[in-house]
């Protein structure tokens, strides 16, 4: 079976947000906004400059953070 070469992984489109500023939503309703720096296979992600938001408005800097994969809902890149 051939694969269109415009079909990717999710692993491949996390892989082109390296560097790039994501959103980040977890259990419990948190958000987080910061550049993926690195990730997994676990989805364990490490963020640069990263912010807790609520309600979209800043509510403290973080700076370097690790997020565990197993609590994240979404990430968007």
């Amino acid at each position: 079976m051939n694969r269109e070469k415009s079909v990717q992984r999710p692993l491949d489109t996390l892989g082109q947000a390296i560097n790039s500023p994501v959103l980040i939503k977890l259990k419990g309703d948190r958000e987080f906004r910061g550049i993926l720096k690195s990730f997994d296979l676990h989805i364990n992600l490490v963020l640069d400059n990263a912010e807790e938001l609520e309600n979209g408005e800043i509510l403290r800097r973080l700076g370097t953070v690790l997020i565990r994969g197993d609590n994240i809902v979404y990430i968007s890149p």
